[in-house]
């Protein structure tokens, strides 16, 4: 059992409507010479690159635009060279959703240590300080301007691929809830689900005192600052992600979904994420789904497996969904959690079962398989269950 935890973030965080025209102020403490922006080819697009490069017209700033959703590692590599072309590179600057500001995550390792993307897959494989990052989230999702994990795909393993280690933590997060206004239903959807998926399980989560890992551990377990964040973030993204995907406009909406995101990833990066994203990693692996999307579909059929450990905090999370539980028995009353999300799913436009994304019942043990070997999700998990416990879930999820 152990009596001692801790609670990470990035340094600075500066949120409102309007933010993003203080890039400048914010870069300026860095006094950078030479700054790599990563981003993808839509938002070059739509014109979010040059309001950047507006801001920052005292700046040299070289533009890396080849971001693809859920990047292969091939991909980070090829960002990689392009920052070695030039002069050497001294901030980091990362613009769109989770896959953008992973790359820029990854981009600022290598450019400060070199090697290969999967030479520091795991944790605490950083060797040092990355070159400093700031992280600017387009989406309402990952959480990723704050958290120590930066994700690729391994085309060759048919997996996700997780680099984790505090010396990622972008040093300044920028959120700006006019820019995640033009996204699109399905990508909010998408979005927003992850974020959910993300406060629910570091709610959930085993407590820290009894995660069983030795040594210095990034995920902790359930600690009493990511409770209350991640509470307030199901609270927040419960009540607003439906506005904000059929009222795409409702800046109230994007603001509160943006916040709940924020608070979301600040809990989920130092209580971790459990079984849901660790069985959504081979299954991302499988299809083309979105990685929100995924986990968000496997999410209640993993709450229902472990309602019966956590009843108090599932039934917590089924009136944060404004549930009325009055006449229920305890356990009705935990495992209206579960169906509070799938309908949430349904209401947003998202699949709730696996075959609906491409996954067939020869998929199964080798996906409960896989996820079981992800050990620092899998020990967060409150429940503890076997390869076959979460083949049953996936079967019943098909």
């Amino acid at each position: 059992m152990r009596a001692i935890w801790e609670f990470y973030s990035s340094p600075k965080i500066v949120f409102g409507i309007g933010a993003l025209r203080q890039i400048g102020d914010v870069v300026a403490p860095f006094r950078p010479e030479h700054i790599l922006l990563v981003t993808d080819p839509g938002l070059k697009q739509a014109g979010f690159v040059d309001r950047m490069l507006q801001y920052l017209n005292d700046y040299d700033v070289r533009v890396f635009d080849g971001v693809v959703p859920e990047p292969p590692a091939e991909k980070a590599l090829e960002c990689y060279e392009f920052a070695r072309s030039g002069p050497p590179i001294d901030l980091v600057i990362g613009l769109g959703g989770g896959s953008s500001l992973d790359m820029a995550k990854i981009a600022a390792l290598l450019i400060a240590h070199g090697g290969h993307p999967f030479d520091y897959e795991g944790e605490h494989k950083v060797p040092g300080p990355v070159v400093p990052l700031i992280s600017i989230p387009t989406t309402a999702g990952t959480g990723s301007e704050v958290t120590p994990v930066a994700v690729l795909t391994d085309v060759k393993r048919n997996l996700k691929v997780g680099v984790s280690d505090n010396h990622l933590r972008p040093s300044v997060a920028l959120l700006d809830p006019e820019l995640t206004v033009g996204l699109s239903p399905y990508v909010t959807a998408c979005s927003g689900i992850d974020a959910l998926s993300h406060a629910i399980e570091s709610y959930t989560a085993l407590s820290y005192q009894y995660v069983q890992a030795q040594g210095k551990r990034l995920f902790q377990g359930s600690l009493p600052i990511s409770d209350v964040l991640a509470y307030r973030a199901i609270e927040l993204i419960a009540r607003n992600l439906p506005l904000a995907v059929h009222q795409g406009s409702n800046i109230e909406a994007r603001s509160n979904m943006l916040l709940g995101s924020l608070l979301a990833g600040m809990s989920f990066s130092n209580a971790g994420n459990a079984a849901a994203h660790a069985l959504a990693y081979p299954i991302g692996g499988l299809v083309k789904s979105p990685h929100g999307e995924v986990t968000g579909l496997i999410l209640p059929y993993v709450m229902e497996l472990n309602a019966p450990v956590v009843p108090e905090k599932m039934t917590r999370i089924a009136e944060a969904f404004g549930m009325s539980l009055s006449g229920m028995s305890p356990k009705e009353a935990s495992l209206s959690a579960s169906k509070a999300v799938l309908q949430l799913l349904e209401d947003i436009g998202l699949p709730t079962r696996l075959s609906q994304i491409g996954i067939e019942e020869r998929h199964l043990a080798m996906i409960a398989d896989e996820a079981v070997k992800i050990e620092r999700l899998m020990r967060n998990n409150p429940r503890q269950a076997t390869a076959r416990d979460y083949e049953k879930i996936l079967r019943k999820a098909l």
